[in-house]
């Protein structure tokens, strides 16, 4: 294995399963969830581009997040399962580092869309007089460009970085995919610095539009109970429990991995918890969203009664 070390520059993903027939089996599951999540998060995106009903800054948004949703898992998901079923592990280091970049440039952009989303519904339920100037079209257009943007950016610094490492002792990385924290164990040098760089990116990308989505939501609760009317009250608290439903599945377990002491991390348990924001969160979100939205329920009998044949 030392030799190995020293002649290549290939890294080696440990995986998430076993190679024998308990590992296969619940590969399948998760191949299973990944053509769910494929299907629902496209689906989805198209559905918001068919029907004119659904072109608002909320479905715009919704939108968005389903593109990331469907890039994400689509950055783990397929190198996991040929490396399972090959029975190779490597991955180049080309291709750890185009997996690092895409996989921080959805998680960084995905949190800020959630927030996004949640000023959104912050706006539409505490200020609807002012809803058409603070949620235009520009103003939603400038949310979605600066969330890819920034999630881009944040993305090639740590990828740029973690890729300049020296790598002097093993390359096999205890994850399912180039993850930054697994890899940054492998370096022989002192990594205090980048860590804190870590831990600053997580609290600007993912601890404060999650603490800003917390306060907008409690704003939107507190005026939803002094609602007069209970068709509005039903509605608004629909859309926000949709809503916090997604976020809390998809901050808790990430929050958790990044921002906890180094002295508690486990390989074992960093594994399990990515398999929530990383693989469940994009299968879970269009089944949310779509189940327990009638506008969308709405929008696919329309979209379905466009192409399905007509009786003369």
């Amino acid at each position: 294995m030392e030799r190995w070390n020293e002649t290549s520059n290939d890294f080696t993903l440990l995986g998430l399963f076993p190679q024998n027939q308990t590992g296969l089996l619940l590969l399948l599951l998760i191949i299973f969830v990944f053509v769910l999540a494929c299907l629902g998060n496209s689906g989805m995106t198209a559905l918001i581009f068919l029907d004119p009903r659904l072109h608002t800054p909320m479905y715009f948004l919704l939108s968005q997040l389903s593109l990331m949703d469907l890039m994400y898992i689509s950055s783990t998901v397929p190198k996991m399962a040929i490396n399972l079923l090959s029975g190779q592990k490597s991955i180049s280091f080309l291709g750890c580092g185009v997996q690092s970049f895409f996989f921080l440039t959805m998680a960084g952009s995905e949190g800020l869309i959630l927030a996004s989303m949640a000023y959104d519904r912050f706006v539409a339920i505490c200020h609807p007089l002012h809803y058409p100037i603070r949620m235009s079209k520009r103003m939603c257009l400038k949310m979605i460009l600066g969330s890819w943007t920034l999630g881009s950016i944040n993305s090639v610094s740590h990828t740029f970085y973690i890729l300049h490492l020296p790598y002097c002792r093993s390359r096999a990385i205890n994850h399912f995919f180039c993850d930054v924290p697994a890899m940054v164990h492998l370096a022989c040098m002192d990594t205090w610095v980048y860590e804190y760089m870590v831990f600053v990116s997580t609290v600007v990308f993912l601890l404060l539009p999650f603490l800003g989505i917390t306060v907008s939501y409690g704003r939107v609760l507190y005026a939803v109970f002094h609602m007069h009317s209970k068709e509005g009250r039903k509605k608004a608290f629909a859309t926000c429990s949709t809503h916090l439903t997604v976020v809390t599945f998809y901050y808790a377990p990430f929050v958790y991995t990044y921002l906890r002491p180094k002295t508690l991390c486990s390989p074992a348990e960093d594994k399990i918890l990515a398999v929530f924001y990383t693989i469940l969160t994009p299968m879970l979100n269009p089944i949310i969203y779509s189940l327990r939205n009638k506008e969308v329920l709405g929008a696919m009998g329309r979209v379905c009664g466009m192409f399905s044949p007509r009786k003369e």
